[in-house]
């Protein structure tokens, strides 16, 4: 069978014009971070499964670049017909293809695959040596992907008023008003997560992600929802036909934006809002002196160079292109009261789910390993787990022993049944110590289990990282039944896991250790739970981005010299997906493109990992919210972090001796919140394991 690379090449070899270089990047046609399985083109043509990077492949070599949560992951993952590049310490591949590739170098991508902000950076690359970007007619890895998986048809459901808090009407109403401030005519929404949002839809297209594959238009008068007519009952055509907005097939998308472009896309007219009705033709405004008609200045087409695809971006007229980035973002992003009211209720029950897995797993370490468990630091762990090993290999021994003896038996007499009754008994041993065994995999399903017990639970926000040991090194580590590791006592355990419920989406961390953990994971332990604290606690002015405040979580590794390599905190969805912008906090560059606001959701999650030895991670979602301060210097007003998850962290990895006061006493009120918020939710057993855990401390 013909190597995936080879025949790639072929097609880059027989294409018109001839391409040098092939980019697979990992984002669908809509710029997603999840994307379906048939849309994984990068992970099939390069074997690496994490969630970012990008491939690229020419005639001779075939490279990939990923970011740091993903560098062990990747050199684990890619076989040697491939090479890393590590982002942030290798060129990057705009860089690499500039001075790597020939001159007038044709450069091949699926334009549906690449955003507008990251073609035209290409291109600006590529000037220098007269390279050019070439937009591929068909996808070349569809081309040789012969068991793509197929296309899955999914309803569109709708997400009801009592959790989305906001009418798709004023909604609508509201983007409106931004394209009137902005002189735009129209909107191209491609990012999944704000069509659902924008109409109060939700589907199942993307696993762990409820959004539908879809994109939205949406114009003065009109506005347009384009998905696979499939997905879409009678109930849904009719509540899209109450909000004005027209149902078109997916692929009508192209054609359509054709037409919005030269002004000709008709569709239902809606009534709108009365200080908004407007008449370009007859309205007249005077600019620098001259008199014009709004019809002239409202002309532009509002595209978001991050989401859009560069396909969608070449049928508009550039000269009449507003790109800017999408205003559904922020506004999905300032969570509404109900929306806020809902993701704290959801984060309760998630507590209650994360408390009572970590009661089940602390029993079970202790029953099958003889760990010493959650509170005590005793040695002795693995006494029951050599033990059961000593004894099948005795059952072993003794079957071989009985087995010779039966096989004289049996050549004398016959008798076959003798051996029946020591077989069932043999397999018996064998199968108990299988069964009870413990892995990363048994493990997170288990926290799943917990999880979908709860009230409007609807499947995990992302694949459960449950890593053991050296597995909680690799950041977006993903455990697979076939080759997870079994959990062990003398080894620290991460766990990093959420779930969508209908009233909000949820993500936490939290790190673990059932035996007796070393002083230098006590240290490391507590430098990343004093940057979890520290960052939690700031106060800081309107204004202020995700950027600066990023180092308030590091200061306390790069005291000892230690740090990580990913972002501290990401938004979080309502009921939509787990990692949501357009703030964040990260030492990356783009996080100062948007201020922190109050109602935003954001997550605090610091970590250090030591390669081939073990990772941390504490993680907590935090409500941004207006601060009581005792003065307001420059009136510009100061906001704060609300947590708003609920468990604990484990006493005996923290070294109490390196927290301040103010430390310690955050770290009891926090706990002692923990026990009233869940209590409702637990059993008296565990209820009783939870008072232990949140125990005051002091130094």
């Amino acid at each position: 069978m013909e190597d995936t690379l080879d025949a790639l090449r072929s097609l880059m070899a027989s294409h018109s014009p001839k391409l040098d270089a092939l980019v697979v990047p990992s984002e669908d046609y809509h710029q997603s971070e999840y994307v379906s399985a048939r849309d994984k083109r990068r992970q099939f043509v390069s074997g690496f499964t994490g969630s970012a990077g990008l491939a690229l492949i020419t005639m001779k070599e075939a490279l990939l670049w990923t970011d740091g949560r993903y560098f062990l992951q990747a050199a684990k993952e890619l076989s040697d017909k491939w090479k890393l590049m590590r982002i942030g310490e290798d060129p990057a591949v705009d860089v690499w293809m500039a001075d790597n590739l020939p001159k007038e170098a044709a450069i091949g991508v699926d334009p549906w695959c690449v955003s507008v902000d990251t073609a035209q950076r290409w291109e600006r690359a590529f000037a220098k040596k007269r390279q050019k970007l070439v937009e591929t007619i068909k996808d070349l890895v569809d081309e040789v992907w012969k068991n793509r998986p197929p296309l899955e048809i999914n309803p569109v459901i709708i997400h009801p008023l009592e959790f989305a808090g906001c009418s798709v009407m004023d909604k609508l109403n509201d983007l409106r008003e931004k394209l009137i401030q902005e002189k735009a005519r129209g909107i191209i929404i491609t990012a999944l997560d704000e069509v659902a949002w924008l109409y109060n839809i939700r589907g199942s297209d993307i696993s762990y992600c409820p959004v539908v594959n879809a994109f939205a238009i949406v114009t003065s008068n009109s506005a347009f929802f384009y998905v696979d007519r499939r997905k879409v009952s009678s109930e849904i055509n009719s509540y899209m036909e109450e909000n004005g907005i027209e149902v078109r097939e997916y692929a009508a998308v192209s054609s359509d934006v054709t037409l919005l472009a030269s002004n000709k896309l008709n569709g239902t007219h809606v009534e709108l809002k009365n200080d908004m009705e407007i008449n370009p033709s007859e309205i007249e405004i005077t600019r620098n002196g001259a008199e014009e008609t709004k019809e002239n200045t409202f002309d532009l087409i509002w595209a978001d160079p991050g989401s859009c695809c560069y396909a969608l971006y070449s049928k508009l007229d550039t000269d009449k292109v507003l790109l800017q980035p999408s205003p559904l973002a922020l506004a999905k992003a300032i969570k509404n009261p109900v929306e806020l009211e809902g993701l704290k209720n959801a984060h309760i029950r998630d507590g209650a789910a994360v408390v009572q897995y970590l009661v089940w797993l602390d029993n079970q370490m202790q029953e099958i390993y003889g760990a010493s468990g959650y509170f005590l630091e005793g040695l002795g762990a693995n006494k029951k787990k050599h033990s059961k090993s000593k004894i099948c290999w005795l059952s072993l021994s003794v079957l071989l022993v009985v087995a010779q003896n039966a096989l004289n038996i049996f050549t004398m007499t016959g008798a076959y049944m003798f051996l029946i009754p020591i077989l069932v008994w043999f397999f018996a041993m064998n199968y108990d110590r299988e069964s009870r065994k413990l892995t990363e995999v048994t493990a997170s399903d288990k926290l799943e289990s917990f999880r979908a017990s709860k009230e409007n639970f609807r499947g995990l926000s992302f694949p459960t990282i449950s890593s053991v040991g050296p597995n909680a090194a690799i950041i977006h580590y993903s455990p697979h039944a076939e080759t997870c590791a079994e959990f062990d006592p003398d080894k620290i355990y991460l766990f990093d896991s959420g779930a969508q419920y209908v009233d909000g989406t949820t993500d936490i961390t939290r790190t673990v250790h059932f035996g007796k953990p070393s002083e230098h994971e006590k240290a490391s332990y507590t430098a990343v739970l004093k940057g979890h604290i520290d960052l939690g606690n700031a106060r800081f002015p309107n204004g202020t981005n995700g950027q600066a405040l990023d180092i308030l979580a590091r200061v306390p590794l790069w005291k000892d010299g230690l740090d990580y390599r990913h972002g501290t905190g990401h938004g979080i969805g309502s009921y939509l997906n787990v990692h949501e912008g357009p703030h964040m906090i990260s030492f990356r560059p783009q996080a100062r493109n948007v201020p922190l606001q109050a109602s935003m959701t954001v997550t605090d999650e610091p970590g250090y990992y030591e390669d081939g030895n073990f990772g941390i991670r504490l993680e907590n979602v935090l409500i941004i919210k207006k601060a009581d301060t005792k003065f307001n210097f420059g009136d510009k007003g100061y906001l704060s972090f609300e947590h708003i998850t609920w468990a604990p962290y484990q006493r005996k990895l923290i070294d109490l001796s390196l927290l301040t006061s103010e430390e310690i006493d955050w770290l009891n009120s926090y706990h002692l919140k923990c026990r009233d918020i869940l209590a409702p939710f637990l059993t008296e057993s565990e209820k009783a394991w939870l008072n232990k855990a949140t125990e005051p401390v002091s130094v």
